[in-house]
Parts: structure tokens; C-alpha cells; sequence
């Protein structure tokens, strides 16, 4: 070998010797120098792939066989740790630019006390606005390239190195910490270098090359770290873990345990080599095994070493550091409504974080756990917010002493139920045992499972695209079973999701179950399949995948906001709707804090123009937001709007006189919306339409209250339904039911002109702006015809007969003031049936009566003595009789005002009121 040959493989065998650094074996350099002999002989060789795996593979065992860990022997803890220490940990996005970085050092410097002291536990910097580069994330990336041979790795390593270099400028300045730092940077870069293209000679990579690589970003982290700490006065050490940290792999490969007597005894060593410090940045993530070879601490590695470092150091505290308040009660971006949790058990976050949440992985909370040590989750960009804490036992007793039994709702999404059931299963053993082999041996990991106690099923769930593999190995397995027909067949039900609930409250809890599966039945949600162990923290239900939403928002719903909560839409908002959302504003905050009902105003629909708020409109500018934020007037729309809202309960209240509203009241009822309307259009519409919407509410939880459209605000429609609830039966109705022609007639006296008395309603506002609309009796005849279906007779509307007070020649006049012109012409055939009327010790009045006993409805001009409750009436009260096999011989009156805003509007609220009666709010 020539000289210069000779000098470049000296160098760069000294190159891939320090890419391993000081803490492996000289026998696993001597391995890493036996690697870069093959460089010439097998690089850009595809044909050699083989053999180079199988020599890299075998040079890698031999290195993992010549080392060990020293210091084995197990030592107890040293009185240098103790309750004084507490335990911070940060993650990427607290790292992720020199600013945090500095923020983050001065606020744990400010943590050292004379009887304090601190460890920090930092992750690899995360992305930032400046810097959008992801360490880690990079890092793996780097490694998969050198891996198939892309030395497009070289140019992600540069980018590596700019980014904390440049970071490091910003942070430490022109000082001898920036030099200290680059120096070590630049070192490991050159090492990295050697390490990657290595793997990219050999085409492959190792765990445990790989593990060594990826730890660097919290080496660098941590150093710069430390660093910054030191320039701020602090009495610092760095710790790279892997001094410290022993971990062996556990049986699936997945996760790692500590060796707790090992990493002991080097804790104690390294304290004595570094003196006591009061503030140690540690880096998080990475470890060695038993062997001596760089590791990492597998998922949600930081947070695991802050744990062991907290359990290690004996301390008071661990706080994790990260971008979110703390733990929320369900998926804010599902749920807007979610609220951080102030405390919470292992337990429960043992459950919430299986289904995804944002909490602790299980294997991270057992080094704390182990030692009774509480472990709290805060913002690191809100620090006035408390966050989290997690602890053996709950510190908010008046959680659990209340209403929310149920900490936290989760999901898992895209899972597929399968089912296996047959006659042949029932008492035969193994059957059970036989499924889940055969899916465990697919490598198919089981989500949730219910079996009935009839045994002739079993199902389970698992993630959706294990689904059809489920069923082919089934299939293959019970073959001879299914041919035989002992079992019938593998069902395989795609498109699920797995909803749960979770809390330590609900342990020995009565009605916990049953008032979530109401939530989710309240929502139109079916439920498929229904899981809750013994230990009773965890209820989980299989749903449909397109109602995981509108399921988590309506069970949190029915646990947080309020007992019953109930979002409102409401179409027409002139006079009566109007009237309606101010009294809403009125009692809002009484109802809700009185009675749990939390009525909340989505929506509001004109003709023209409609607005929708997510979080609810503004009930003190409605009027000028329905102008300015508005968009143009789509009732489906508005159906659909209400029907997706997270609010599990959602009420239309239609306050027009119109048909197209009324129109749509079947498919709103479909979507889950209950309605509630004065509007008597359906009421008295086509009966096969009101039918099938009065057929949807018997079959359903849907409601439909329409109280409102005889009497305004009495009891009329109430009443009757008591009547006919307690087996009263109905002979006859009749009722003043109009409160303009009440006033009419109730001022009516001789010596008076009929079109005086309807002018002056009129200019008083007790008529419609053409008279002829009241006068004609076709709103009284629709009230007939729903009192009349009330009492089970289905009357369509030109079934009854009206005896209309417009003259015959005055009802094809254009306008209403032409009508008013010419109705003196017609005031002597009205005053000639008031003379008659007043001879015989009568009066007049115009009623609607409902026959029940003959079948039949009938709107006319009646005379009655002046003794009768009728004649008693004064302004535009109405009155309603009821004539009934209980009250025959004196029959239940109902008497009071029957037109105005006020009652009106007040009926339909009572109308909302029993709605969220029924709903589960106190009566």
C-alpha cells in the first residue's frame, strides 16, 4: 500500500473510531474499522447486497458480545437526591429557536433555591416559523436514505448543522460557550458523516446504528442547554444519560424497561464524578443497554426520561412542558367546548391515552407512579394556566363529588367490527381462545371485544384496515365449522369508530352507563357494540365512523356544558320571534344556573337571509349582526347546520305563518331536530303530511310541541293531551279561538256599526293589515282541524265548514282598503243578528267547535245566553271548553289571553321549557 493510501485509511479509520465517541469498547471500534475496509469491495456492488448485510450483521453481534456495562452491582440512592430535587421536562416545540431555548433557561434558573435543586430533561428542537426543520424527523429521515443508497442524506446533515449553528449565535453570542458548542457540533457531524455512510456502503441499516445517530438532536439541544444556563449565572451540569440510563428491551420490542439497581449505581458515580450540582440538563430520549450500546427509550422517549430521571432522583415533582394547557376532557378540535382537566389518576390517563389523547403513555408514568411522584402537564406559552396533574389519587374531590363521574371522551377512528357467531359456539370451550390466536398470529392487534352471555357471538374491533385479513384467516381457521353451519359466519362491518369514556368517578357510580348511552340515543347515535371492564374506568361503545363527531360532542355535551343543553334555531324572527329570542336573553343565565338547561341560539332565519354561529349568536346584536354577517336564506341548509352541530340537542323554532317551513319539518325531524312552532300550516295541512311527521315523533326521540298554535299561550293543546292521556273522553270542543274576532264581538254592542268596531281593531293592531284574513275564519278552521286530529279525527281542512263574516261581494276586492270602504255598505245584515240576538237575552260570538262524538268540525257566528262563560269574556281573551265524559255536566273551561307577542312568544318558550323536561332537565 502506498503511502498516501496508507495515511488516508489511517484517517479515516480514526474518523469512523470517533464516530462511536469515548462510550464504546475499543473492540467495537476495531468492528466499526472492519466496516470501512469493505468500502472498496462492495460499494455501488448490488449483487454483494447479501453478503453485505450478513457480514455487517455479524460484525455488529461481535461488537454487541465485547462489551459490557461496568458497575453492575446495584447501589442504593446517595442522600444527594431526594424531595429537594423536582424535575422539568421540555419538548421539541419549547426548543425550537433561540428565544424559547433562552426562555425556557431562565425560567428553570429561576427554580434553584438553597434548598432546591432542578433537573432538566430536553427533547431535540422541534420546527419553527424560522426554522421549519424538525430534528428528529430529519434525522430518521437522513438514516432511511443512507439506508437504500441516497446520498441525498449528505445534503439534510448540512442542513442539520446550519440549524444549530445558526441557533447558537443567536443564543450564546460571540462567547466562549458558541466556540465550546460549535467545536462539539462539528465533531459529531463529522462522526455522523462517517456513521451514515457507512450504512449507505453497506445499503442497510442496525437499531443500533441507527438509535446512535437519531440521539444527537437531544445531545445538541441539551448542550445548548446547559450552556445558556451557565451564561446566566447557574451552577450547571450537563448530563448525557447515556452515562446514567440502563435500559433492557422488553418482550415485543416495542418499549424498553429500566434497570433500575444498574442505573442507580451510575447515577451515584456520576454525582461523585461531578460534584453536586443544583441544576443538571439532561437529555431526554436516549439510553445504553446492558451491552454498553447507545439506545433510545422508544416512544414518547423524553417523557419517559423525565420520569426515570424523577424516580432515579427521588424527587418532589415532574412537570412536562409542552404547547397545550394540559389534558382536555375530549379532542378540542371535535369539541370546542372541551375543558382542561384540573387533576386526573394514573388510571385514567392510563385509559385516555390508549384512545389517543394527549396524554402520557402508560409505560411513561411508571417510574413516577412507582414512587408516588405527581407528575403535572403545563403550557410552556400560557404559564399562568395550571395545567394538569397526574397523581395516584384525584385532588379535585368536587369533580367526583358532582356531576362529572366521566373525566375524558375519546375515539379511535377507521376501525371494522367483526363478529363471529353461530349456535355451534354456545358452551364450547376454546372457542374464544381459537379466534384470537388466529388473529394474534396474523399480527392483527385487538381494539376493543364483546361477547354475548349467550355465547352464540363474539366481536371485536380492530383498526380498519386489519378488517379483511380478519376475516381471511377466520375464514381459514373455522373453515370446517362454517361448511358444517356451527358457525354461520364471519361478519366483517367496516367504517366503525370506538368511542369512550373515561374516569375513576365512575367506579361503584350508578346511572354513569345509562346516562351516556341516553346522550348518544338523544343524538340519533346507534350503538353497535358496548365494552366496560370490571374496573369499571372505562366505558367504550362501537359507533358508526360517521357519527364519531356528533357522538363525542353530544356525550361531552350531557357531562360538561349543563344537564340539557339545547341548541336553538329560529325561523321568522319578526314579532313573535322577535319577542321569543328576548326572552331568551331575559332567562338564559336563570335557567341555566337553576335548572341545568343551557338553551343556546345557533341560528336565526328570515325570508331573505339567515345567521349561523357555531358558539351561539350574540343575543344583544342579533338584529345587526342578521344585517351585516348574514347569508342568504337556505332552510336546508339551516337543517343541516343544526343537525351537525356538536350540541347534542337541537330544536327548530318555527315562529312564521308560512308553508315552506312547515314543509320541512319532517326533515329536520330526520336530522334529530325536534321542532317547536305556533305555525298551524302543518297542523292543519295535508293530513298524510302530518301524519308522517306526528308517526316520526311516536317512533322516535324526536319531538315536535306545537302548543303554541291554538290559545297562543294557554294550556289548550296540554290540556287535551292530559284529557286523553288519563282515558277522559272527548264529546266536544268549543272555543273562542280567535283573539281578533274575540275583541270584535266583545265590543260589538247595539247602537254600534260592525265596520266601526273592525276599523277600530284594526287601527289597534288586533287584526291582520287586511282584515278579511280573520274576518273570513280560515285561521280559526285550522285550529278546529288541529284540535279536531287531537281527538282522533283526521279532518282535512276543506272537510269543515266556515261561515265566513267577509260579505260575499266584498271577498274578490283588490286591497284591504278598498274592502274597508265599502264594508258600512254591509252593517245592517250584521246589526239585524245583534238586534235578534239582544231580543232573546243573547249575545254573539264566533266559535270553533269540534264534534267529537259525530265526527265532525264547524266554524260559525253562535248566540249564547249572557250567562254563559262565552259572554263573559272581555278585550281579546279567548276561551276554550271542554265537554268530556269526566266533564259532562259542568265542562273545563280554559280561559285567558289568546293573542299578542308576549303570550304568544311565552307559549313557545313554555314549549322549549318541556322540551328540555323531557330532555332530562328538573320539571
Amino acid at each position: 500500500m502506498l503511502a498516501s493510501q496508507k495515511l488516508a485509511h489511517r484517517a479515516g479509520l480514526e474518523e469512523r473510531r470517533a464516530c462511536i465517541g469515548p462510550h464504546v469498547s475499543r473492540s467495537q471500534q476495531r468492528v466499526v474499522g472492519r466496516v470501512g475496509k469493505l468500502a472498496p469491495h462492495v460499494s455501488g456492488a448490488p449483487a454483494n447486497a447479501i453478503r453485505q448485510t450478513s457480514v455487517v450483521r455479524k460484525l455488529l453481534r461481535v461488537a454487541a458480545a465485547a462489551s459490557t456495562v461496568s458497575g453492575a452491582a446495584a447501589e442504593k440512592p446517595t442522600g444527594v437526591r431526594g424531595a429537594h430535587w423536582q424535575v422539568h421536562k421540555f419538548g421539541g416545540t419549547c426548543m425550537a429557536s433561540a428565544d424559547r431555548i433562552r426562555a425556557t433557561a431562565e425560567l428553570m434558573a429561576s427554580t434553584v433555591g438553597p434548598d432546591s435543586s432542578t433537573c432538566v430533561v430536553v427533547s431535540a428542537m422541534g420546527n419553527h416559523p424560522t426554522s421549519p426543520i424538525k430534528v428528529t424527523d430529519l434525522i430518521l429521515n437522513m438514516i432511511k436514505k443512507a439506508s437504500r443508497q441516497d446520498a441525498a442524506f449528505l445534503v439534510d446533515l448540512a442542513a442539520l448543522q446550519e440549524k444549530h449553528v445558526d441557533t447558537a449565535k443567536l443564543l450564546l453570542g460571540q462567547s466562549p460557550e458558541l466556540t465550546q458548542f460549535v467545536s462539539s457540533l462539528m465533531d459529531d457531524i463529522t462522526n455522523l458523516k462517517a456513521m451514515l455512510q457507512a450504512m449507505s456502503i453497506a445499503g442497510m441499516s442496525t437499531d443500533a446504528f441507527s438509535d446512535f445517530v437519531v440521539g444527537h438532536g437531544e445531545l445538541w439541544s441539551g448542550r445548548l442547554f446547559a450552556l445558556c444556563c451557565k451564561q446566566l449565572g447557574a451552577d450547571v451540569e450537563f448530563m448525557d444519560t447515556r452515562d446514567v440510563l440502563v435500559v433492557t428491551p422488553t418482550s415485543d420490542g416495542a418499549s424498553v424497561d429500566l434497570d433500575e439497581a444498574v442505573s442507580n449505581g451510575r447515577m451515584d458515580a456520576w454525582f461523585k464524578a461531578k460534584g453536586n450540582k443544583k441544576l443538571i440538563v439532561a437529555t431526554g430520549f436516549i439510553a445504553r443497554s446492558r451491552e454498553g450500546t447507545a439506545t433510545t427509550l422508544k416512544r414518547n422517549g423524553s417523557d419517559f426520561s423525565a420520569t426515570i430521571m424523577g424516580a432515579l432522583l427521588r424527587c418532589r415533582h415532574i412537570t412536562i412542558w409542552t404547547d397545550v394547557d394540559g389534558v382536555y376532557s375530549a379532542d378540542p378540535r371535535k369539541v370546542p367546548e372541551a375543558v382542561c382537566l384540573p387533576s386526573m389518576t394514573y388510571h385514567e390517563a392510563w385509559e385516555l391515552s390508549y384512545f389517543g389523547a394527549n396524554v402520557l403513555h402508560p409505560r411513561t408514568t411508571l417510574p413516577a407512579m412507582k414512587y408516588h411522584i405527581p407528575i403535572t402537564i403545563r403550557n410552556f406559552f400560557n404559564q399562568s394556566a395550571p395545567g394538569t396533574r397526574i397523581s395516584d389519587v384525584a385532588s379535585d374531590a368536587e369533580v367526583y363529588g358532582g356531576k362529572n363521574t366521566i373525566k375524558g371522551f375519546a375515539t379511535i377512528d377507521n376501525v371494522t367490527l367483526i363478529n363471529v357467531e353461530g349456535t355451534g359456539m354456545v358452551g364450547v370451550p376454546g372457542i374464544a381462545s381459537r379466534i384470537f390466536s388466529s388473529v394474534r398470529d396474523a399480527g392483527i392487534n385487538v381494539i376493543m371485544i364483546s361477547q354475548a352471555s349467550s355465547e352464540q357471538s363474539i366481536c371485536f374491533a380492530v383498526k380498519g384496515t386489519d378488517g379483511d385479513a380478519a376475516q381471511r384467516v377466520l375464514n381459514e381457521r373455522f373453515a370446517d365449522s362454517i361448511s358444517a353451519g356451527r358457525v354461520s359466519a364471519v361478519q366483517v362491518i367496516p367504517h366503525c369508530c370506538v368511542l369512550a369514556a373515561v374516569g375513576q368517578g365512575m367506579v361503584a357510580r350508578k346511572g354513569v352507563a345509562a346516562t351516556m348511552m341516553s346522550a348518544l340515543a338523544k343524538a340519533n347515535v346507534n350503538i353497535k357494540a358496548i365494552a366496560q371492564g370490571s374496573s369499571e374506568y372505562n366505558i367504550t361503545v362501537l359507533i358508526d365512523q360517521v357519527d364519531s363527531e356528533r357522538a363525542l360532542r353530544a356525550v361531552h355535551s350531557r357531562f360538561y356544558l349543563s344537564d340539557v343543553p339545547i341548541g336553538v334555531g329560529i325561523v321568522g324572527p319578526g314579532l313573535i320571534g322577535g319577542t321569543l329570542i328576548a326572552q331568551l336573553r331575559e332567562q338564559r343565565q336563570q335557567l341555566k344556573k337553576e335548572f341545568g338547561i343551557d338553551l343556546r341560539l345557533l341560528g336565526v332565519a328570515s325570508s331573505g337571509k339567515m345567521l349561523l354561529r357555531e358558539t351561539g349568536v350574540d343575543l344583544d346584536n342579533w338584529k345587526q349582526d342578521l344585517e351585516d354577517k348574514s347569508v342568504a336564506c337556505d332552510l336546508d341548509k339551516f337543517g343541516n347546520f343544526l343537525s351537525s352541530h356538536y350540541i347534542p340537542n337541537r330544536v327548530i323554532v318555527d315562529c312564521t305563518a308560512s308553508d315552506a317551513p312547515a314543509s320541512k319539518y319532517m326533515t329536520w325531524m330526520q336530522q334529530g331536530i325536534h321542532v317547536v312552532t305556533p305555525n298551524k300550516k302543518l297542523g292543519s295541512g295535508p293530513l298524510d303530511q302530518y301524519q308522517a311527521v306526528r308517526r316520526m315523533q311516536r317512533e322516535g326521540y324526536i319531538h315536535f310541541f306545537y302548543e303554541g298554535t291554538v290559545g297562543a299561550g294557554l294550556p289548550v293543546i296540554g290540556t287535551l293531551k292530559h284529557l286523553l292521556e288519563t282515558g277522559d273522553k272527548i264529546i266536544k270542543i268549543e272555543g273562542i279561538l280567535s283573539g281578533t274576532l274575540s275583541y270584535i264581538f266583545n265590543t260589538y254592542q247595539p247602537g254600534m256599526k260592525f265596520s266601526e268596531v273592525v276599523a277600530d281593531a284594526r287601527s289597534k293592531g288586533y287584526t291582520e293589515p287586511d282584515p278579511r284574513d280573520d274576518l273570513n275564519g280560515t285561521d280559526v278552521a285550522r285550529k278546529v282541524a288541529i284540535l279536531a286530529r287531537e281527538c282522533g279525527l283526521m279532518l282535512e281542512l276543506d272537510s269543515i265548514p266556515v261561515q265566513s263574516l267577509v260579505p260575499e261581494p266584498l271577498r274578490a276586492v283588490a286591497s284591504s282598503a278598498d274592502y274597508m270602504a265599502r264594508l258600512p255598505e254591509f252593517d245592517a245584515d250584521m246589526d239585524a243578528k245583534l238586534r235578534e240576538a239582544e231580543a232573546s237575552g243573547d249575545c254573539l260570538r264566533y266559535v270553533g267547535v269540534v264534534d267529537a262524538q259525530n265526527g265532525k268540525g264547524s266554524v260559525e257566528l253562535r248566540r249564547y245566553p249572557k250567562s254563559h262563560p262565552f259572554a263573559q269574556l272581555q278585550g281579546s281573551d279567548n276561551i276554550i271548553s271542554f265537554t268530556t265524559a269526566r266533564y259532562f255536566k259542568q265542562p273545563l273551561i280554559v280561559r285567558g289571553p289568546g293573542a299578542g307577542a308576549d303570550v304568544t312568544a311565552a307559549g313557545v318558550f313554555s314549549d322549549l321549557l318541556r322540551l328540555a323536561a323531557y330532555l332530562g332537565a328538573p320539571s
